[in-house]
């Protein structure tokens, strides 16, 4: 009786032991599965803050998108009705050459075909004409319809292939060169025929000839480009 109470007693020792181990494991997963649980809740929470935080910001910048819209619509609507406004753009228009414009001034008509002239015309002496039209005052400046702005250029393609704003000159019939200018005409008439037009008789053998007209210059068919330049606002630095 003695020896089978022995012999029964390991292995009940070792269902109790299995039967502990089972209930801690038990217990221990039932505690990994409420931090589960919890951890789960607390982060559903704090993504429902996230969510109603961003719904919130998108609610405003909505709001300020809509109150911008509203301001940039009625600065097109003022530009497009303030009669100040459209006079400033006017004058901007003009002062860029994008804008026609019509006045009192003098036509420069050059021939460089004459049997005395060695040499033509060469774009350096007509930069020189431009600058001393501009050096008189000169409003407005054009050479066979091509308008002179802050970016024109005027080159040599070839041998004799004048370019102005990356355009060939077509010469008018007769006449070679036209440069017309926009300003005080006695002025213009003064400086041209002292200096550039003088120098072209004299010593390029050209037939020059300047005359007082009301001038009409076209407006600038090409486009401004930036490729290093960009806007600056003194009052953001």
């Amino acid at each position: 009786m003695h020896r089978w109470k022995r012999n029964l007693a390991l292995p009940v020792t070792m269902v109790a032991i299995a039967l502990g181990f089972l209930i801690s494991l038990q217990v221990q997963t039932q505690k990994n599965v409420s931090d589960a649980e919890r951890i789960s809740a607390e982060r559903m929470i704090q993504m429902k803050a996230v969510l109603s935080n961003s719904l919130a910001q998108n609610a405003q910048l909505q709001k300020e998108h809509h109150d911008l819209s509203e301001k940039l619509d009625l600065a097109r609507q003022q530009v497009g009705t303030d009669p100040q406004l459209l006079v400033h753009l006017k004058q901007l228009q003009m002062l860029d050459g994008t804008q026609a414009v019509e006045g009192p001034g003098i036509q420069i008509s050059i021939d460089d075909r004459n049997k005395k002239v060695l040499f033509p015309l060469r774009p350096d002496e007509i930069s020189k004409m431009i600058n001393t039209l501009k050096l008189a005052g000169a409003e407005a400046i054009s050479i066979n319809g091509q308008r002179i702005v802050g970016s024109t250029d005027v080159v040599l393609s070839g041998s004799s292939t004048i370019l102005v704003n990356k355009v060939p000159i077509n010469r008018t019939e007769g006449i070679p060169y036209e440069i017309s200018a926009i300003g005080d005409q006695g002025t213009l008439l003064d400086y041209v025929s002292q200096l550039d037009a003088k120098n072209l008789k004299e010593y390029g053998g050209m037939t020059v000839s300047i005359a007082r007209k009301t001038i009409r210059i076209p407006s600038y068919k090409g486009s401004y480009t930036f490729q290093k330049a960009k806007q600056w606002d003194a009052l953001s630095q």
